[in-house]
């Protein structure tokens, strides 16, 4: 148990020691509580939604590195348990895949976890995660719940204790079991145990949770082909030349957090193949080394030592960030998600992400900066300026400021103010070979940048770059949709003698988010008349076709054509237009004179009325086949009337339709959402009915809504 005075501490935000163990107590009393291998402490950032690891037991921090520093919109379990305020569980190997798939691709092995909020009522204080090897059943006993939930309460507690008081909590000290001491006979307590492994014909290593060797047997060294002296005290894979390699780190990794044996083999130049058993504990690994004979004969190409030490932490890194990029789809995107997850693992309070336009700067996004003005300086500086930004961005090349006198010493003439901000990261982004951004990691204090971490900043950059660049020509695609399907709908409705209308279009969120739902209104005084439509597909053909519908409704209908005769006329022009789609459509002819409308349908899905006394029915209307099958095809009409207060909701399938939900369950929630919101005003009951439909939200297809009300004042 730590007492906080230990030297070995790890790295934090602060780097400031503990007066008491606090943290670490509560630590180790939860995880005997609850027979868990290991868990963590987490402190939100006082000043940004950030959450730091304050306390590690029973791993090290290297297995978490990733996560030390989290984003509270982080799509992992400790941030989503602040966020939900609930304890989030997940039960094995296939779970977290499935649930939280950056965790399972740096983790990929069998353990189960729990992760739980520190908070009161009103005020968050930070997490606690803890992990059970893969013999843990894949449900949480309740008992283990409510130890969970009580220990996470009384830290609660204690921490708000301390604010009241003004006593800052820090950062403490992790908690591992302490290494056995050094040499045979003191490993393994007397002489005669020394003697009997000292006999044994194959090799033991003991090594702590670090990896560290603290115990070897001859038979070890001699297979290894290295003195004891020199394996004591270093990991195998970093003394071992030809062990230099992340698949034995990543054996070792799994052994320990799963609890169970692991095993590999690894080819001794020149051709000797050995074997490696590792059985985990608490307290380390036990390793025991021998010859395999048989694995020659199988013809597997053993690993090729690389040049220099390997480094999981890094590769975990950046398997984590990588996964979380992929999930990006604008550039906004990747500017949030460079904040909530690189930013953090970085340890920067702030971001700029630079792009170029015209050969000018262009800020992207930014998060973090306290003055705004600061960056927008930056957007429109020449790319030949004599300015970090543009410098890296032209150039290619990285550029760090340990601090802000390193800076200006180099760019005296640099078009920011003061930032406040103490070290820089200028990261290029470099996509296809090419500049196409850079990337600004600000940090709080004065930060030195080791080479290991220049050459991760870096490499991160290359993912941010590839992100940026789908991200850039996702929106571009996604401009040119919304501004052609804007362009082909009206962008305001006309005023109707007698009914008031609204309307509101979705675009599918799959896809380009472009299809061909359309809406009309065309005023033929003193009559009008309305139409909604939907044609097949979800692409630039669709909406085309929807265009050219649009425009023959509007046609036939200002030349006098009844509704029969309007979708007649416009089902043999899709026919003489030779394209492969379809339409459904409802055509209305509105007369408030006589408070009626007449309706033609052709496969469209009824409309809703909703009568003055707050009664709603489905219309079922006569009608004929979609548009563009039959050119024989006719549409017979029906009159309903429409008495002052009634309102008719007209609308595509989108708004009713999505996998996995009856039809008539959706059109029995969209029935009762209109009786209850009916009497509100046209805009606000859109909003209601389009807010409240399942098929809305998930949006597999686009909506279209067109809501007409009866005055009857006219």
């Amino acid at each position: 148990m730590s007492d906080g005075r230990t030297s070995g501490q790890p790295r934090t935000a602060t780097g400031r020691p503990v007066a008491r163990p606090l943290l670490s107590l509560v630590l180790a009393t939860l995880l005997e509580e609850v027979h868990a291998h290991s868990g963590a402490v987490y402190l939100l950032a006082p000043d940004q939604p950030v959450l730091e690891m304050a306390v590690m037991a029973g791993m090290p921090r290297a297995f978490a590195a990733p996560w030390e520093r989290v984003g509270l919109s982080a799509p992992i379990p400790v941030a989503e348990a602040v966020r939900e305020r609930r304890l989030i569980w997940v039960g094995g190997e296939e779970e977290m895949a499935r649930l939280y798939p950056r965790i399972a691709v740096v983790l990929p092995y069998p353990f189960a976890l729990a992760a739980l909020p520190v908070a009161s009522a009103t005020t968050a204080y930070g997490a606690v995660f803890v992990t059970w090897p893969a013999s843990h059943p894949p449900v949480l006993a309740d008992w283990e719940r409510e130890h969970l939930t009580t220990a996470c309460d009384r830290l609660t507690a204690r921490l708000e204790r301390a604010a009241t008081q003004g006593r800052p909590v820090f950062p403490e000290p992790d908690l591992l079991a302490a290494p056995p001491a050094g040499g045979v006979t003191g490993t393994l307590g007397s002489a005669e145990a020394a003697r009997l492994v000292a006999r044994l014909p194959y090799g033991l290593v003991s090594l702590d949770l670090h990896g560290r060797v603290s115990f070897a047997n001859a038979a070890a060294a001699d297979l290894l082909g290295l003195p004891v002296g020199e394996l004591l005290g270093t990991r195998l894979w970093a003394s071992v030349p030809w062990l230099n390699d992340p698949m034995y780190e990543d054996r070792y990794r799994a052994a320990l957090i799963s609890q169970h044996v692991a095993s590999f083999v690894a080819l001794r130049p020149p051709g000797d193949w050995l074997s490696f058993r590792m059985y985990p504990s608490t307290t380390g690994l036990s390793v025991r080394i021998s010859r395999a004979r048989a694995v020659a004969e199988m013809g597997r190409a053993g690993p090729v030592p690389g040049p220099g030490p390997s480094n999981l932490v890094t590769i975990s890194h950046v398997l984590s960030l990588a996964g979380a990029l992929t999930e990006a789809v604008g550039v906004q995107d990747v500017v949030q998600l460079v904040a909530d997850e690189i930013a953090p693992a970085a340890g920067s309070q702030a971001l700029v992400i630079l792009g170029s336009q015209s050969g000018r700067l262009h800020v992207l996004g930014h998060r973090g900066y306290p003055d705004r003005e600061v960056v927008e300086r930056l957007h429109g500086i020449p790319l030949t300026a004599q300015t970090p930004g543009a410098h890296v961005l032209s150039t290619g090349v990285p550029a760090f400021f340990d601090s802000a006198e390193q800076l200006e010493r180099l760019y005296p003439a640099r078009h920011t103010a003061q930032d406040s901000f103490a070290a820089w990261a200028y990261l290029p982004l470099i996509a296809s070979g090419r500049p196409v951004g850079t990337c600004v990691l600000a940090y709080a204090d004065p930060h030195p940048f080791p080479a290991d971490e220049r050459a991760v900043l870096t490499s991160l950059g290359g993912l941010i770059a590839q992100a940026l660049e789908r991200a850039r020509l996702y929106d571009a695609k996604h401009r040119l949709a919304h501004g052609l399907q804007q362009a082909l709908l009206p962008h305001t409705l006309p005023p109707l003698s007698g009914f008031d209308a609204a309307a509101r279009y979705l675009p599918a969120t799959q896809g380009m988010e472009i299809g061909g739902d359309f809406y009309d209104l065309v005023p033929t005084r003193p009559t009008a008349a309305a139409v909604i439509g939907d044609v097949q597909g979800h692409n630039v053909t669709a909406a085309g076709l929807m265009g050219q519908l649009r425009t023959a409704v509007r046609a036939y209908t200002t030349v006098g054509q009844e509704p029969q005769e309007v979708m007649r006329s416009t089902n043999r022009l899709m026919i003489d237009l030779g394209v492969e789609l379809f339409a459904s459509c409802l055509y209305l002819w509105l007369d408030p004179a006589n408070q009626c409308a007449v309706m033609s349908r052709a496969g469209h899905p009824p409309p809703l009325l909703r009568r003055p006394d707050g009664r709603v029915r489905v219309l079922d209307l006569a009608g004929g086949p979609l548009l563009g099958i039959d050119a024989a095809a006719t549409y017979p009409t029906t009159r309903v009337d429409l008495s002052a207060g009634s309102v008719l909701v007209l609308y595509t399938d989108g708004l009713v339709e999505s996998p996995g939900v009856d039809i008539e369950e959706a059109l029995a929630e969209l029935s009762r959402r209109l009786a209850e919101a009916g009497d509100a005003p046209l805009d606000r009951l859109a909003d209601c009915l389009v807010r409240h439909s399942a098929a809305a939200r998930e949006r597999v297809d686009d909506v279209a809504v067109l809501l007409l009300r009866a005055r009857g004042d006219d």
